[in-house]
């Protein structure tokens, strides 16, 4: 009777497979055979073998974007995960209103990336947005901060870590809650202060938690497009345009869908190295 029954859990799940393969599975497929053709989306596509990637590894202008995009990452993933990490230590203190503040910093979470954007390309204009605004009330003066390409990158990078620290915090909270109080009572009897503590308890404790952050956090700014489009628009002159956006454009703009599709295969290769090697330096996630 028992094993009359087993399909049951299968027939549950069938429904969220089949939604699975149709919207994910199958258009990931389509990409990877369209990575090997010419076509612009209207007509027949037409088989090109390597030609895609040649030209994407031929091209200076990819290079240049690369490297803008992983100095992006470089810069935002440590500042958001230790960013994150205080936030979750001191939320995490019992001190008073600390729920309160749990919710402050988680609220920028629940804001679409797009009206983040948005938001925030209004309070970085120039000539008529609210920091400006408050820098020539001190008499400090203006600052160009979307048409200089350095104050671009340094808003985006600062957009970046308001809209996803309460994210990646609330991951943190989570892990310092899991910690047993008897390690921490345990090192008070060896004369640990608070300090010490810190370094030899939780951050130990915390390092698979820590690793995931990471992960996440590198995958999701690698793929970084709604928030920088809406803010930036990828400029002055290309200066903000990272990966997908640079994607986008040779997808949607320039009617080169093949192209597009080998960039995107190119990227999924980026993304999957990067975290084999993060799994295999941390010792499968044990480290």
């Amino acid at each position: 009777m028992k094993s009359e029954k087993k399909w049951i859990p299968y027939a549950f799940l069938l429904p969220n497979m089949l939604i699975f393969a149709i919207f994910v599975g199958l258009p990931a497929i389509f990409g990877v055979v369209y990575a090997f053709t010419e076509w612009n989306g209207l007509s027949d596509p037409v088989f090109i073998g390597i030609e895609n990637f040649v030209t994407i590894f031929t091209d200076d202008e990819f290079w240049s974007m690369l490297v803008r995009t992983m100095l992006y990452v470089i810069f935002v993933v440590p500042l958001t995960v230790m960013s994150a990490l205080a936030l979750a230590w001191l939320l995490t203190r019992g001190l008073k209103g600390s729920g309160f503040f749990r919710a402050v910093f988680f609220l920028p979470v629940m804001i679409s990336f797009i009206v983040s954007g948005l938001i925030w390309n209004w309070i970085l204009q120039t000539d008529t947005g609210l920091i400006n605004f408050l820098l020539n009330t001190m008499n400090i003066g203006s600052v160009e901060w979307l048409s200089n390409s350095f104050f671009a990158n340094l808003s985006v990078v600062m957009v970046t870590i308001w809209s996803r620290v309460g994210f990646f915090m609330l991951i943190f909270v989570a892990g310092l809650q899991s910690i047993s109080p008897a390690l921490y009572e345990a090192a008070e009897i060896d004369g640990a202060g608070p300090w010490k503590k810190f370094l030899k308890v939780t951050i130990p404790m915390l390092r698979p938690i820590t690793l995931l952050v990471i992960i996440l956090s590198f995958i999701e700014f690698f793929k970084t497009f709604a928030l920088v489009v809406s803010l930036t628009g990828g400029g002055p002159i290309n200066a903000t345009t990272y990966y997908v956006q640079y994607t986008y454009d040779t997808a949607f703009e320039l009617g080169n869908f093949g192209l597009g599709s080998a960039l995107s295969l190119v990227l999924f290769v980026i993304m999957a190295i990067v975290t084999l090697v993060q799994w295999k330096v941390s010792n499968g996630g044990r480290v």
